[in-house]
This record gives structure tokens, C-alpha cells and sequence, in this order.
């Protein structure tokens, strides 16, 4: 993911995660849109899954996606999480913490949309 990150979209600065999740911490090129970066870090990642790992037939990507804008000031912040996947989610639970991450931002986690 990092190769096709690097390659396609700008500037990687960090990837990681765990069994249930991947983060992805790039600078976007200007004309590159956030749904055009993710619909193709998915697919070129889930071919190159299929083409390495042929025992992992089944594997594919979930229809959905979360996106966060970061500032520069609070990168390094954002990089360090990223590193601490393993350890972070031994307190909190990744569907526990994004629920809570979009509740707090006034979106309702079941209807993927701004709460009134």
C-alpha cells in the first residue's frame, strides 16, 4: 500500500494498522480527489493481494471508507497513532473509537450522516 500510495497519489507519509483496518496518511496531489485516491489504492492493492497471494481469493475491501482531513501542525501526532495500531486498540476497539470519532464530529455512525 505504501509502494501504491508513493507512486500514485503524492507524498506518503505513514501507513499501517491491524488485522481489521489500514491508515493511510498521504499528501494529496492537487488534482487527484479523495474518491479517486481511494477507489484506486483498493484496487491496486486487492490485485496485487489477489496476484501474491493466491490462497487469498476471498480477500476484498469493504464498500466503505473514513477520510480525515490533517493539518501540518498535527501530523507527527497522527503518524505516531498510526504506529501504535496494535497497542492503542488493546484500550479501544477500532469500530468503539471511529464511532465515537464521528459521533463527536456530529455524524450519526449508522446513518453515515450529519445529525441536526
Amino acid at each position: 500500500m505504501g509502494g501504491i500510495a508513493k507512486n500514485e497519489f503524492g507524498r506518503l507519509i505513514e501507513v499501517g494498522g491491524t488485522g481489521d483496518h489500514v491508515h493511510v496518511l498521504v499528501s494529496l496531489r492537487m488534482d487527484l480527489s479523495l474518491a479517486t485516491a481511494v477507489r484506486k489504492l483498493k484496487s491496486l492493492s486487492s490485485g496485487w493481494v489477489h496476484a501474491t497471494f493466491p490462497d487469498e481469493a476471498a480477500f476484498g475491501w469493504q464498500a466503505g471508507y473514513g477520510a480525515f482531513s490533517v493539518s501540518e501542525s498535527n501530523a507527527e501526532s497522527v503518524v505516531k497513532y498510526i504506529r501504535n495500531q496494535e497497542k492503542h486498540h488493546e484500550r479501544q476497539t477500532f469500530s468503539d473509537e471511529y464511532a465515537a470519532l464521528l459521533r463527536k464530529h456530529g455524524i450519526d455512525p449508522e446513518a453515515g450522516r450529519k445529525t441536526d
